[in-house]
């Protein structure tokens, strides 16, 4: 994702207060107007709390639902072709062309993932080979729910995401609020959109928004690898669907406040400890800082918010540049993250479906459940590490839990655990931003053990 180039530092050439005209202006507004309006504003649709771009990807979805595995299909299988020859043969028309480069001639580590990722794809759309691997709760959960899914949303998204990056909305609200993201989170206030975009559409938004910005040099490392690992929350579309089949609909209300608690003290205590506290405040090379939040002495922030976003917004690549670069990212995700989805998904759901390795890595928090006094802890336990692989299993785990305390602490920590290798894990890992399948494990188990205490107070509170 960083094939745009370098831009100058934006307070290296302020825009002063009142030197903007109304085109100028409106170069701001009406593009960050439709970006509100299509990530961040909630609306009711079918009777569901959604977004206008969920809106339009479901249709899109809709109207091709019973194409979209065997699509799906063809893209994996083409992707790990097309990475074979170009990286086997290295023909001059894709190494002279660094987009076409960066696609298809991979590293041997990578270039292994999607021919991977083809091959489960196919032994799960035509049902040959192992079980394990094209069975309706593995392969076919990444091909046949979560691939329809990916595909549909991030054509939408990937299209359309500039009017909420590009055009000086960031700028506006990171200015407004950087004081207090500054010192609750450490972090810059335009990862405020990155919170608000997770939340009312989808978590993988919220990451493929950070990693965009960390390649353009608005986010250091330490600063991204933060914002993905604990902003990136589980939509309001998902918390109803989790509640709703985990029988806890009519606790809506106090079980999305919980999870909102839990996941806000995860976000100040887990970027102060390793190992998100080791990253460093380093920007990626060749780009460099690229923003600066500083107000001037004698400035509102609502002025200089505004001519910051003005500024942004009229130096930015022409609308056909960014449709260009909107195109590469969905081909990107479709041919590049795609195959890892299916790969490492695969492989997450079988362990957690055909194997004792989450039972046995659950055994430690079987006394920690006891002791905060929740029935059934022997079941509750393997659906508390479960969610590493895909952040449904937890709710099919504790489904069966006869409790409603339980169900409702276990379908709070499916929310405020937040790495999902099925999904956003892998995301992070395509997206090469500053942190390794161990660090997120790691940070996945220090979510856990911050967040299950506060949910299970809340838990004998709310649900007694």
């Amino acid at each position: 994702m960083n094939h745009e180039e370098s831009m100058p530092l934006l307070d290296d050439q302020p825009a002063p207060e009142h030197s903007y005209s109304a085109r100028q202006f409106l170069m701001f507004l009406i593009p960050s107007l439709l970006g509100i309006l299509l990530f961040l504003t909630p609306i009711v649709y079918e009777e569901k709390v959604t977004i206008g771009l969920g809106v339009m990807a479901d249709a899109l979805k809709a109207a091709l639902s019973a194409h979209l595995p065997a699509i799906a299909t063809g893209l994996l299988l083409f992707s790990a072709i097309a990475g074979l020859l170009a990286t086997l043969l290295k023909p001059h028309w894709v190494t002279r062309r660094p987009a076409l480069n960066d696609l298809f001639n991979l590293h041997p580590f990578w270039l292994g993932l999607r021919v991977v990722g083809a091959l489960f794809a196919a032994m799960t759309f035509w049902q040959f080979g192992p079980e394990w691997i094209w069975s309706a709760n593995t392969g076919g959960v990444v091909l046949k729910d979560l691939a329809p899914v990916l595909i549909t949303f991030f054509l939408v998204a990937g299209l359309v995401l500039p009017l909420l990056t590009d055009y000086g909305l960031m700028e506006f609200c990171g200015t407004l609020v950087r004081n207090v993201f500054r010192k609750i989170f450490g972090l810059p206030g335009r990862s405020a959109i990155d919170a608000i975009a997770s939340w009312l559409g989808s978590g993988t938004v919220g990451v493929l928004i950070t990693a965009q910005q960390y390649q353009k040099g608005f986010y250091s490392a330490r600063e991204a690898a933060v914002i993905a690992t604990n902003f990136s929350i589980a939509s309001i579309a998902f918390s109803l669907l989790i509640t709703s089949f985990m029988k806890l609909d009519h606790l809506f209300v106090p079980f999305y406040l919980t999870v909102v608690v839990a996941g806000l003290a995860a976000a100040i205590i887990t970027p102060r400890i390793p190992p998100l506290s080791w990253k460093k405040d380093e920007y990626v090379a060749g780009v460099g800082k690229q923003i600066s939040e500083d107000v001037p002495a004698g400035t509102s922030l609502l002025r200089w918010g505004l001519a910051q976003a003005v500024n942004r917004a009229n130096i930015n690549p022409s609308p056909a540049q960014m449709a260009r670069i909107g195109v590469h990212n969905v081909v990107d995700i479709w041919l590049g993250l795609l195959p890892l989805v299916m790969a490492i998904g695969t492989v997450s759901l079988a362990i957690a479906e055909f194997t004792p390795i989450f039972n046995w890595l659950s055994y430690p928090l079987v006394p920690l459940l006891e002791a905060l006094q929740l029935p059934e802890a022997a079941k509750a336990a393997p659906a508390m590490l479960v969610g590493f692989a895909d952040m449904f299993l937890p709710a099919v785990l504790g489904k069966g839990i006869e409790s409603e305390l339980t169900r409702f602490v276990v379908a709070c920590m499916s929310l405020t655990q937040l790495i999902y290798m099925s999904e956003v894990g892998v995301l992070i890992l395509k997206a090469k931003l500053p942190l390794n399948l161990l660090e997120l494990f790691v940070i996945f188990i220090i979510r856990t053990l911050i967040t299950l205490p506060i949910i299970a107070l809340m838990a004998h509170w709310i649900v007694g």
